[in-house]
Order: structure tokens, then C-alpha cells, then sequence
């Protein structure tokens, strides 16, 4: 891969514009984006995983959007594009997958829909609340193939900088009690199923605190199985696949973003 690498595929389009206080917590009042879900035709769709935020206001913190949506409505100000479409450009671009590339599906644990859909993604999982019907979706839906990504939340601190860690692991622990949550290691298959990517040293940080780090469930808890779960703590790996066309981060940063999004998508596919 040349130097401009895979995050150059996608149209470049530089937004500067300043943004403070009122842009990141918006105004208080969230609101609940319109879904544009396409029809299920089997081909590969970016499955985007839907729930109730906790906190408050807080759960609405960035523009209004619930956490769920952070990638998924572009944002004119900062010239963005949704995150989900950028990357399954660059899936297409480097594999023969030919996802759909004329929108996404947005959908709860709780939506027999769900099931039609082996790879899911959830954004910050530390506003995520769950009930009774959707930890049995959830409970289900992993027992059966599927394999989930959950991003974007960090180390707990300051609840304007999103949510944390006891949430996402009490509710994962509603839908799979049995399940234990361990920290993964860059030889594992899952971040060698397409890009090599040889130490976590190399996964951008975008605006969180720490270095990232990486934890998963597995089939029956033994490391050898397949892998249910990736966990991606303490950074925001799909802010680079939404801003990458802005100007706003590294190409090379957002290169190695991508290149997790598609070992995750593949290794989902295959596992």
C-alpha cells in the first residue's frame, strides 16, 4: 500500500471550523435521529446497535445525539461523513466483500432482525442501558455467531468526556453471566485476519485519556475458541473512520483505524 494508504481513498474535504463548549454538549435536549434502514438483500450491511441512554442529558452529551448515533449522523460543521460509510468503502476498496455502500441498519438487542446481521457495532457503550428482552437478544444473538464491537468510552472521570466501564460490564453480564471479560494481545487472530497489525502500540488515540486497550469475551471462555466480543477501551476507534476525509487527524493514524475495522468485520465473518 503506498504511503497516502487506505484512508486516501475516500474524497478529501478540509472543515477547520472552531467548535466549543455548547458543540460538544449541545443543548441539554437530545433527540432521537431519523433511521434510513435498508432492506435486508443478504449482502454485508453495517449493523448499528440502538438502546436507551443512561444519565440524563449526559447520554445526549455530543449534539443532541444519543450515544448510539455518535458516527452515525454526519456532522456539516466539521465536513464529516457517517463512519460506518467510510469504512465499508474502504472494505470494498480492499476486499472482495461488496458491502452495501447506500446506507446501514440500526437495531436493537431486542429486534429478531438482529439475527440476520453476523457483525454489530455499538457506540459508547458506557451510556448503554439494557433490559430484561434485550440481554436475552443479546444472550442469543452471541451464542448463535454473531460478534459484537463495542467503542468509543474511556476511563471514568469527567461524565462529559462519555461514559465508563461498570455500565458496559454490568449489562454484559446480564445477557452472558457466564462470560469473563480478559484483555486480548495483538498476536491474537482477530487483529491478523486481514492487516497484521503487530503491537497495540500502533492504534491511534483520538482524544481520550491513556494508551487503548483491548479486551473480548470468548466462546466458553477459552482463547481458542471464537471470539463473541472485542471491547475497544479508552479510545474512539471510529471517530478516525468518520473524520477521516477532514483533514483532522493523521492518514496515517486513520490507516491504522482502518485496518482494525476491517480485521474486526472480516474476523466476524469468517469466526
Amino acid at each position: 500500500m503506498k504511503r497516502l494508504g487506505i484512508a486516501a481513498l475516500i474524497s478529501v474535504s478540509v472543515a477547520t471550523a472552531a467548535f466549543g463548549q455548547r458543540f460538544l454538549l449541545g443543548d441539554q435536549s437530545g433527540y432521537e435521529p431519523t433511521l434510513h434502514n435498508i432492506p435486508y438483500d443478504g449482502r454485508f450491511t453495517f449493523a448499528r446497535i440502538k438502546y436507551t441512554p443512561c444519565c440524563g442529558f449526559m447520554g445526549y452529551y455530543y449534539r443532541g445525539l444519543p450515544g448510539w448515533a455518535h458516527g452515525y449522523v454526519p456532522d456539516p460543521r466539521r465536513g464529516s461523513g457517517r463512519a460506518e460509510d467510510n469504512l465499508l468503502k474502504i472494505m470494498n476498496e480492499v476486499t472482495y466483500l461488496n458491502a452495501h455502500l447506500d446506507g446501514s441498519v440500526v437495531v436493537g438487542f431486542d429486534d429478531p432482525l438482529l439475527m440476520k446481521y453476523p457483525v454489530a457495532y455499538m457506540a459508547e457503550p458506557g451510556f448503554w442501558t439494557i433490559n430484561d428482552k434485550e440481554a436475552a437478544g443479546l444472550h442469543a444473538y452471541l451464542k448463535k455467531g454473531g460478534f459484537l464491537i463495542l467503542d468509543d468510552f474511556r476511563h471514568d472521570g469527567d461524565p462529559r468526556a462519555g461514559g465508563g466501564w461498570d455500565a458496559m460490564e454490568s449489562n454484559l453480564r446480564r445477557a452472558l453471566p457466564e462470560g469473563q471479560i480478559v484483555p486480548l494481545e495483538a498476536s491474537m487472530k482477530v487483529f491478523d485476519s486481514f492487516f497484521t497489525i503487530p503491537s497495540f502500540d500502533v492504534i491511534p488515540q483520538d482524544y481520550d485519556r491513556d494508551r487503548p486497550e483491548f479486551f473480548g469475551i470468548f466462546e466458553d471462555n477459552d482463547p481458542q475458541k471464537r471470539l463473541m466480543v472485542v471491547i475497544n477501551y479508552s479510545t474512539d476507534v471510529s471517530n478516525f473512520w468518520e473524520f477521516s476525509a477532514t483533514g483532522l487527524r493523521p492518514i496515517d493514524e486513520s490507516n491504522e483505524a482502518y485496518k482494525l475495522g476491517v480485521n474486526y468485520i472480516l474476523y466476524g465473518l469468517t469466526h
